[in-house]
């Protein structure tokens, strides 16, 4: 995978830029709130349609201005592509491949693959379930791109069930008849999130537990899916979950809950109630590991799902690393430079070189950003 140019106009703060990448290694240079991180996020929904920093894609789109386009030139298993996203409120965004529209945000996501490495990515296990939910499913959306259309059906469902839940608030003697609709409607479409995010996890933990020793030899990285339908899953054991025992899984606790939901008019079980945990020898990083210790969680988890992703798509995806360089110490940040593959063509963000010995500035391109202008 590889991205030949990317060209953005009315973009957050880029009215008109357009940039030509020759080589592996790009560097992005300026101080802060100049537009790196905005560069790197539009080759990041060129991928996936999604952005971690704007909850609507009206967001995206140059002040006093109304659309976005962007488009990208990629090389995908030696073929070049043409990626192209107008973004035109309150009209559906238009996809193109090679000029053709495509219907489908599915369809269209297929194309460009890309890992991302921010410094909020560093304090994931600080956060709050939905942070490390959307970095599951972003992850996953690389890997089945069909999958984010799931979870916005999903998403849909329970929207629904919620504003029915709140019109029959309380009412213990309520007909529950709708409600039971909705609840089988999002046993069916939950169980194949839960049943995806469990297979990915368990695969990503087998690299993750590697990349975890090369840093720390004595310490093992286990993982927990944290789940309101199928309780805690330990991926050191061997059990799998089908779609359909999942399902069954999910009817019965929807029943089980069934009443509490009414009372308080909530959608209490579900992928979208679900957490993540990382454990250092048994012992939960989230509450006793050092700041050091889940960086390195955290560094061995994008890496093993850079290394993932390629093996499941048979190609490399483009690394983007967001100013994450200046918040690792020397053994970290060297343990990353150095576990990137010289065909993994990685664009990173910095406010200067500093961070970066000579040997590894030999062959970068570096371009310098200020105020949404490249220098």
């Amino acid at each position: 995978m590889f991205v030949k140019s990317v060209e953005l106009k009315n973009y957050r703060n880029y009215k008109d830029l357009k940039l030509n990448f020759t080589g592996n290694k790009i560097l992005l240079i300026g101080k802060n709130a100049q537009g790196k991180t905005n560069l790197l996020e539009s080759l990041y929904y060129l991928s996936c349609l999604n952005s971690a920093r704007a909850k609507t894609d009206s967001e995206l789109i140059l002040w006093k201005e109304n659309f976005a386009r962007l488009k990208a030139e990629i090389i995908k298993n030696d073929m070049e592509k043409e990626l192209e996203v107008l973004i035109n409120p309150p009209k559906r965004k238009e996809l193109k491949v090679n000029g053709i529209k495509k219907g489908k945000s599915s369809e269209f996501c297929t194309n460009l693959s890309v890992v991302s490495f921010s410094v909020n990515d560093l304090l994931l296990l600080r956060g709050v379930p939905e942070d490390r939910r959307n970095w599951l499913d972003m992850a996953i959306s690389q890997i089945y791109p069909a999958y984010t259309d799931r979870i916005s059906k999903y998403n849909k469902i329970r929207i629904q069930k919620n504003n029915h839940l709140k019109e029959i608030k309380g009412n213990i003697n309520a007909d529950t008849t709708l409600l039971e609709v909705f609840n089988n409607q999002l046993s069916v479409t939950g169980s194949n999130i839960i049943f995806l995010r469990l297979k990915f996890l368990k695969e990503l933990q087998k690299i993750a537990m590697e990349k975890h020793l090369q840093i720390a030899s004595d310490e093992t990285l286990t993982t927990v899916y944290n789940s309101t339908v199928t309780e805690d899953t330990d991926f050191c054991s061997d059990a799998d979950l089908t779609t359909e025992e999942i399902a069954k899984k999910f009817e019965e606790k929807l029943k089980e809950r069934k009443l509490e939901e009414i009372i308080r008019a909530q959608s209490l079980v579900g992928p979208h109630r679900d957490d993540v945990s990382f454990f250092i020898n048994g012992i939960e990083a989230k509450k006793f590991a050092s700041q050091g210790q889940q960086r390195t969680v955290v560094l061995s988890m994008k890496l093993a799902e850079l290394e993932l992703i390629k093996e499941k798509i048979d190609d490399t995806p483009v690394l983007l690393l967001d100013d994450v360089l200046a918040e690792l110490d020397n053994i970290r940040q060297n343990y990353l430079l150095n576990a990137i593959g010289q065909n993994t063509q990685t664009i990173i963000t910095s406010v200067d070189t500093l961070h970066f010995d000579n040997e590894y500035l030999k062959d970068v391109e570096i371009f310098k950003i200020a105020e949404g202008t490249v220098l």
